[in-house]
């Protein structure tokens, strides 16, 4: 940029002197010098701080690694590199057989699981039909015994002996109590089936909701075999094939997947230049694969952070000294172009040229402008390598 203000103000100098004819001696050739150093730093200034310029603008996109969920063996790749793709579709298959099988067997098991809680509700039951039995057993036990204890105490009353002997009467108690204890432990079995049946997690037997998550689980995995487009873009470089395998770990990826809706152009300023930039403010941008075209855009955010300023957790102090802390950094920009470039073959990554203007000295911005578009034409020359 400073190179054209001088080849520039060289030329003016020419036609002046050629013009007025001036003669070429040590004073004229020192007010020259001396007033381009003058007039060219002022508008340098002038420009750096009012109109900022950033040779260091980019397209910048981000990709996601594709790593399956599940490991096995790829049976199907219906993705082609570089085709647009819908959120949704399909990148790969892996071989689901396995998963399959175990969803089998936990549907299986599951269903088992059920059917045990129906045989632990008629074991509920019969603990509670045994119960009763018992109950009465003991109950046709207590009224013998005592059948026999009025007896004998009414016979003695009226001055007779006994009707029953001593040892018929314990004998009738002794049955009386061990149907007593046969209640007390009918109860206790039925006590216990009932815990059984009724323990429940959020209304649901332990067991069957155990099997309803594992089956829950193996249902997932069997449907990450087919592994999808996490959002609209399109795959670039796809090698996989069918019959390698795909495994989650260690973390290898098996494609790159390019968001297209993720796109940004940035541009990155020198801290100086961005004091009296704002968000709204008019920018131009001059792309290297387009050469001598400007494109009209504006200023959409100024990013507030630099990496030379981030802190990560680590077993290491911070050292001042380190490279990534020694330069002061740049801040980022984000540019919003508003002109349509769907006619220009502008790829992720491709770099630009950004001019921003602002509202304090409005007319060095012309100057601003006619650099940038001699940068845009001086495009059209480039040499292959």
């Amino acid at each position: 940029m400073e190179l054209l203000l001088i080849l520039t103000y060289a030329a003016i100098c020419w036609t002046i002197f050629k013009i007025f004819r001036i003669p070429v001696n040590q004073w004229t050739l020192a007010t020259a010098v001396l007033g381009g150093i003058f007039i060219i730093s002022a508008l340098v200034l002038l420009m750096s701080y009012n109109h900022p310029y950033s040779s260091d603008g980019r397209i910048y996109f981000t990709s996601a690694p594709v790593i399956p969920v599940v490991g096995g063996q790829v049976i199907d790749v219906p993705v082609t590199a570089n085709v647009p793709l819908k959120k949704g579709d399909i990148l790969f298959r892996i071989d689901p057989r396995p998963y399959q099988f175990a969803v089998d067997q936990k549907t299986a098991a599951l269903a088992e699981a059920k059917q045990s809680v129906l045989q632990l509700k008629a074991a509920l039951d019969a603990a509670n039909s045994a119960v009763i039995g018992a109950e009465a057993s003991r109950d046709r036990s207590l009224q013998a015994f005592q059948k026999f204890q009025q007896s004998n105490e009414n016979s003695k009353s009226s001055g007779k002996g006994a009707v029953y002997s001593e040892l018929e009467v314990e004998n009738r108690r002794g049955i009386y109590l061990t149907a007593e204890a046969a209640v007390d432990s009918a109860r206790a079995q039925a006590t216990q089936a009932k815990l059984a049946y009724e323990s429940e997690i959020n209304g649901t037997n332990p067991t069957v909701a155990r099997l309803q998550a594992e089956l829950n689980n193996a249902e997932y995995e069997l449907d990450q075999t087919t592994v999808r487009a996490p959002t609209d873009g399109y795959v670039t470089q796809v090698f996989l094939r069918p019959g390698m395998m795909a495994n989650p770990l260690p973390l290898r990826p098996v494609m790159v997947f390019i968001n297209s809706e993720d796109r940004m152009l940035a541009a990155a300023f020198i801290q100086n230049s961005l004091q009296r930039v704002r968000v709204g403010d008019e920018a131009e941008v001059s792309f290297k694969a387009v050469p001598g075209k400007i494109f009209k855009a504006r200023v959409a955010e100024v990013i507030d952070v630099m990496a030379q300023g981030q802190l990560q957790p680590s077993g290491a102090l911070i050292d001042p000294q380190s490279p990534e802390r020694t330069s002061p950094g740049q801040t980022l920009a984000r540019i919003e172009l508003l002109e349509n470039t769907d006619q220009y073959q502008l790829p992720g990554g491709v770099v630009a040229e950004v001019a921003v203007y602002t509202h304090y000295w409005h007319h060095v911005a012309l100057l601003r402008k006619v650099l940038l578009r001699m940068n845009a034409w001086m495009n059209y020359v480039f040499l292959e390598h």
